[in-house]
């Protein structure tokens, strides 16, 4: 019986050396480690933005970054333009920020130092100190506080909706033919009917933070550039998709739709 049972021990570990040498599937039960997926996470392409623009007539940077939901001042620093942001037809704009810009900066590791060439020191230099200035009461320059006022006056037809690709601001029911007001001072960026779902637009630019856009109108009384005041007369009121006499109104903070009735008194 011993010997039968010694046998048998013998065989299978035969058959154990076997399986090893050969690596068959069965012999052995093992778990794989599980592989991450290391994506880019600060370059995730927006919904509906291509990564490249091509430039029409009639576009300007303003609208195009409006489109985009993105930040004018950072649109252009992506594409090297200057102020006063001129674009030209044909011209690619990249809607993404370049790999390519932002490694040319990182400094390797591995750089070596440049060698330090020997020179005779030179004899100090005595300066005469020169008298402090007094501080005068000037203060730094800041963003000036925007008091922001209704457009129009009229019923609130829809309401901002954070996130939606539709309700990026709030609509403002009234008559066709109502007059239109800005709802802060600034500078007319664009003022055309070239932007989608919008009609004609009217886009302000308040200061380096802050736009304001008015769609659906019937009339615009102001161009491109034009320096407006604080309730200045900017269009007539036109009708919606729908047919309904309304105003549609935004306000984004460096290039992002935020909720008007936050601003409006």
């Amino acid at each position: 019986m011993a010997e039968s049972m010694g046998m048998r021990d013998r065989l299978l570990a035969g058959l154990l050396l076997v399986c090893l040498v050969l690596g068959l599937p069965g012999c052995a039960s093992y778990n794989k480690a599980p592989v991450e997926s290391r994506g880019h996470h600060g370059n995730t392409r927006a919904k509906n933005r291509p990564a490249v623009y091509i430039v029409r007539r009639g576009d300007t940077l303003f609208e195009i970054a409006w489109r985009y939901n993105l930040d004018y001042r950072r649109l252009a620093r992506w594409n090297a333009i200057r102020r006063p942001y001129t674009i030209y037809p044909g011209q690619r704009l990249r809607l993404y920020r370049s790999r390519t810009v932002v490694a040319s900066r990182a400094r390797p590791s591995h750089a070596r130092k440049p060698a330090v060439v020997p020179h005779k020191a030179k004899p100090p230099i005595q300066r005469v100190k020169k008298p402090r200035k007094t501080p005068t009461a000037s203060k730094p320059v800041h963003e000036r506080k925007l008091h922001w006022r209704w457009p129009v006056k009229g019923k609130l037809a829809q309401r901002f909706e954070p996130g939606s690709q539709v309700s990026k601001g709030i609509r403002i029911a009234g008559r066709v033919g109502q007059t239109i007001h800005t709802a802060e001072s600034g500078k007319v960026v664009y003022a055309g009917s070239g932007l989608r779902g919008y009609g004609k637009l009217i886009i302000i630019k308040h200061n380096n933070n802050y736009l304001s856009a008015y769609g659906f109108n019937r009339k615009l009384l102001v161009k491109d550039k034009q320096k407006v005041t604080k309730g200045q007369k900017i269009a007539e009121m036109g009708t919606a998709p729908d047919g309904r006499a309304m105003l549609h109104f935004e306000i984004r903070r460096e290039g992002k739709p935020v909720n008007p009735l936050a601003f409006l008194p």
